[in-house]
């Protein structure tokens, strides 16, 4: 058994047991799988973490901050709406996006921060039950790396929609939301027979939800949304899903560059933000 397992290992991509010094995979065909390089940059997996549960501990830890930045100036008053509001110049140094960061400021890195920014504690609270609730499944159909690619691309996307809409200043989560819901739209739609027409339907009954919402209610980014739920059709479109296209090591290497960047531009904005306001 020990001799077994010094001449075995698994493979990168497809995660099947191998022989040491296998040229080829003989399962997915990827060449080389024994290269350490190779290994080391996509063996993760990420199968010991929850990846739902992280982005929501991010989300809250910059909301805790952008209150944190300025505590006098939070919205302490009995409307539920406005009710533990961080300032506006706390959420433009944390990386709000739209016309006056990014063409005013040329702050064009706020299109990957401002998803993870909230208005209040109803904004976060409702964007978070959202990806709660939408974000395990398209975990399960898409697999873990096209799930990140598609709730972080979808943000950025949504932020970038907006900007010739004129959004002046806008923030949340609910770009990358839209995303998923894109992406479970995609799955419904292309995979048919009765599940995927019941998932259709429900993807369809949320966008117009999203919909009504936004004509409803006075400031809600309705260019993000539209924009999350396209690139969320698109990605699922050319990415694939489980059921059609098994993860690939391209999906788990974008997928990694996607959540390093966007993890090292949000600590370097929370890094600067404390810096300004404390220093």
């Amino acid at each position: 058994m020990n001799d077994r397992r010094r001449t075995s290992f698994l493979c990168p991509n497809c995660r099947r047991l191998l022989s040491a010094g296998e040229p080829v995979c003989p399962y997915c065909g990827m060449k080389n799988p024994s290269s350490g390089f190779r290994r080391l940059l996509l063996a993760g997996r990420y199968t010991d973490l929850d990846p739902v549960r992280i982005l929501i501990g991010v989300n809250a830890a910059c909301y805790l901050l952008s209150l944190l930045l300025n505590p006098m100036g939070a919205g302490f008053s009995m409307n539920p709406l406005t009710f533990l509001s961080p300032t506006t110049n706390s959420l433009f140094v944390l990386g709000a996006t739209g016309t006056i960061p990014v063409e005013g400021y040329g702050r064009w890195w706020t299109l990957l921060t401002a998803s993870f920014l909230h208005g209040g504690i109803l904004h976060i609270v409702f964007n978070m039950m959202a990806l709660h609730q939408l974000g395990p499944f398209v975990r399960q159909e898409y697999g873990t790396a096209r799930f990140l690619l598609i709730y972080l691309l979808s943000g950025v996307a949504g932020f970038a929609v907006s900007l010739p809409a004129g959004i002046p200043f806008t923030i949340g989560a609910s770009a990358s939301v839209c995303g998923l819901i894109g992406a479970i739209l995609y799955y419904g739609k292309s995979r048919g027979g009765f599940y995927g027409q019941a998932v259709y339907r429900q993807a369809m009954g949320w966008i117009v939800g999203l919909a009504l919402f936004g004509l409803v209610f006075p400031g809600i980014n309705n260019w993000a949304h539209g924009g999350g739920i396209a690139a969320g059709i698109l990605i699922g479109l050319l990415a694939g899903y489980e059921e059609k296209r098994s993860e690939t090591a391209l999906h788990r290497i974008l997928s990694s560059a996607a959540v390093v960047v966007n993890a090292a531009v949000l600590a370097w904005a929370s890094a600067r933000a404390l810096y300004f306001a404390f220093f």
